[in-house]
């Protein structure tokens, strides 16, 4: 379909497919295999100015926003999205310096991110927190002109490889939710260290790790925004992070269709090619239609975000859930039409069906998002109630 897209947006698309199809996809494999994370293909994505898709011209990107950041993200995850995992990770660590940072964290780190000098990261999930973002423990302590940070971070992608770290903590525990405040963490910070790598089930290049604070000391003018709104900037930064996470479904939903088209015109049963029964022609037609379903809503969503609308939670979580739903049922279905084939690792579909399943768990369980809409409605049929009864 034509989604209208302008002159430099196809040139995104062409320029992400292409590294998709020469430095992603002839590696995905051996990556998943030694769990190794692709420092290669990320400079690679630095060289072609990538990183900086949606950070604004003055700190060195290119100006665009969520739609060019979801088309980049879209085609990089028909080669893996392990790897485009990688590339996006460094986003949503920088969302809450481009959401609320002060001009001065702006000025120094969004261009060491936009150029992929450094890599980013967002520390927010905790062995009790993840869903639950109130249950934070880890704490931040105001001493003199530092912060002292003290706690534990769990499964945070590009955990060790990242250079800056947004980080959620307490500042007050006596507020809950609203007592969180977001910092900004270096690699080299005294106090600061690394887990052990987390072994996955998919996902296997991208590096997933816990951030450990012992009595970690950094500078308070790190503090963004002020104490207390750590809650309000991570939930920000999900809104805008939200429909690239559907981008990665729509891609790698996209990649397992193309294998699963591919093999069906050229594997023979009872005299014919498969994809000409009915029951494998349904199947590819109903994964095509959700694909291009789940593209559509993904688009409409970063270009609602990017118009600056204020209400966009339930967008987002929509763009979210309904592309990551997608990519579970589309890869599962192409393994379905590989066969014993799509169950042996010779075949990339089988990988794609282990990646697919964290999407439908990180940056928000589906299930929460499924909340956060259902309470989006509520609070519109309330004002809609008020307004035409």
């Amino acid at each position: 379909m034509d989604y209208f897209l302008t002159d430099e947006q196809k040139m995104i698309k062409e320029i992400a497919a292409k590294i998709a199809r020469e430095k992603i996809k002839p590696v995905r494999a051996e990556l998943d295999e030694k769990e190794e994370f692709p420092h290669e293909i990320m400079k690679v994505l630095a060289q072609s100015d990538l990183f900086g898709l949606y950070i604004p011209e003055k700190y060195g990107g290119m100006g665009g926003g969520a739609l060019e950041n979801c088309l980049a993200a879209e085609e990089l995850a028909r080669g893996c999205i392990a790897v485009t995992t990688s590339f996006a990770a460094s986003g949503l660590g920088a969302y809450p310096i481009l959401i609320a940072g002060s001009e001065e964290q702006k000025e120094k780190y969004l261009p060491q991110i936009a150029s992929g000098a450094k890599l980013a990261a967002f520390g927010l999930t905790e062995a009790n927190a993840g869903s639950d973002a109130g249950g934070i423990q880890a704490t931040a302590r105001k001493d003199g002109d530092h912060y002292v940070l003290n706690g534990t971070k769990q499964w945070i992608t590009n955990g060790g490889e990242a250079e800056i770290y947004t980080v959620i903590a307490i500042t007050d525990r006596a507020k809950g939710a609203r007592g969180a405040s977001a910092f900004i963490v270096e690699k080299g910070d005294p106090g600061f260290s690394f887990g052990k790598k987390e072994k996955k089930m998919g996902l296997r290049a991208s590096s997933t790790r816990e951030l450990l604070f012992n009595d970690c000391r950094i500078p308070a003018d790190r503090l963004i925004s002020r104490e207390g709104m750590g809650f309000i900037i991570t939930m920000k930064t999900f809104d805008l992070s939200r429909p690239g996470i559907g981008a990665l479904g729509v891609g790698l939903s996209q990649g397992a269709l193309d294998i699963a088209v591919e093999y069906a015109r050229k594997r023979v049963q009872f005299g014919k090619p498969i994809i000409s029964f009915q029951a494998v022609q349904h199947m590819l037609a109903d994964m095509a239609t959700e694909i291009e379903a789940a593209r559509a809503l993904v688009y409409a969503a970063a270009r609602y975000i990017d118009s600056g609308a204020k209400e966009v939670s339930k967008i987002a979580a929509m763009s979210k859930l309904f592309p990551s739903d997608v990519a579970m049922r589309v890869t599962t279905n192409a393994v379905q039409v590989l066969g014993g084939y799509g169950y042996m690792r010779e075949y990339p579909v089988e990988k794609m069906m282990r990646d697919a399943k964290i999407l439908q768990i990180y940056e928000g369980t589906n299930q929460i998002q499924r909340n956060i809409i259902g309470q989006e409605l509520n609070k519109e049929y309330g004002r809609f109630k008020e307004t035409f009864f």
